[in-house]
């Protein structure tokens, strides 16, 4: 997985500038949910670098804070006034952006959406993300695994993303419960599932702050919480604030997903039990490589065979490998992480 994760990236920007050397001209925009989340970080650091390699001008922006829909709306609209020929877009409102997306294309741009798919996902020409379902899924498997017999009787905290309930942060709650052996409602929303296993669901707007105050509310519903999941690293870290504050730190399995280096770190600290790691690297610098091909010649991205988006891969990262679920160790998730 290494090689085929790394080397792709590598191999890419590598030869960007020989590929695409008529991309001298195109211009390109990136539009993030935040600029301060390690993901996206990493994600305009990859945009960035193949760009530069294929003489494409990289415009980013990104809102104040994960949800801010209006600002991502007005970054669209700027990049269509700039004669842009592409945008590579991670929605913070799946549903609700589709207008201003259909803007864009009708005016001309590609637009792919990176690491969480509209709502449809056709609204986007391509979409280059993890498979989220997996990813939340794998973690789910793990936690039920690592629990055994226990996972009948489990006590179980459902840390979220945003009410707006955007698709990647379905994709893998969902994945979450059903790895987990838990029945499904509407797999197309979070929160409608009745297992008792199921305490509660809050929102974290994917940020410390926000896994802490999730963390408390759903502890006042039963402190007897013995499983956490999150929908990243970030409100992971948040969460286990809140339980080292009452002390139970020790007694809670939380599971996440990103993979960036801080929160494999916390996998091996012991903080979080595994993670899903995903690589924005990847999904960023192919995003650019499509813009490239499209300004060229008109040609549009293929998606991974089967699939209905192009998959950049998930890899489970735990040092506490579980019977029945592929695992990579923190020493390789290390080798991989990002931020």
């Amino acid at each position: 997985m290494k090689k085929l994760l790394t080397g792709t990236a590598l191999a890419f920007i590598a030869s960007a500038g020989a590929s695409f050397a008529d991309g001298h001209g195109t211009s390109a925009c990136l539009i993030t949910k935040t600029d301060t989340n390690p993901f996206f970080v990493k994600m305009r650091e990859g945009a960035k670098a193949a760009a530069d390699a294929a003489g494409i001008s990289l415009k980013s922006y990104a809102g104040k804070v994960d949800g801010d829909h209006e600002t991502q709306v007005a970054a669209i609209e700027t990049c269509i006034a700039d004669g842009a020929s592409g945008i590579l877009l991670t929605a913070s409102d799946t549903s609700s952006i589709v207008g201003a997306v259909k803007q864009a294309r009708d005016a001309g741009l590609l637009v792919i959406a990176l690491d969480t798919p509209l709502d449809p996902i056709d609204a986007a020409d391509a979409t280059f993300a993890t498979d989220n379902f997996l990813a939340g899924e794998l973690i789910g498997k793990w936690a039920a695994a690592s629990l055994g017999d226990a996972a009948a009787d489990a006590k179980i905290a459902m840390l979220d993303l945003a009410v707006s309930q955007p698709t990647v942060g379905v994709l893998r709650d969902q994945g979450f419960l059903q790895g987990f052996g838990i029945e499904l409602g509407d797999p197309n929303k979070w929160g409608d599932e009745d297992d008792a296993r199921i305490i509660g669901n809050d929102v974290t707007a994917g940020n410390e702050e926000g896994g802490r105050k999730a963390m408390e509310n759903l502890l006042a519903v039963d402190p007897e919480v013995n499983v956490v999941y999150t929908i990243n690293e970030p409100a992971a870290a948040g969460a286990y604030e809140a339980l080292k504050a009452i002390g139970r730190e020790g007694d809670v399995l939380i599971v996440s997903v990103d993979g960036g280096c801080p929160g494999v770190q916390n996998v091996a600290d012991g903080v979080i039990g595994a993670t899903s790691q995903q690589y924005p690297l990847l999904m960023a610098s192919k995003g650019i490589e499509a813009i490239a091909a499209f300004a060229a010649d008109g040609t549009l991205p293929d998606n991974t065979p089967g699939k209905d988006f192009f998959d950049t891969g998930v890899a489970l990262v735990t040092d506490q490998p579980a019977e029945g679920v592929e695992s990579i160790s923190v020493e390789e998730g290390t080798k991989l992480c990002w931020g």
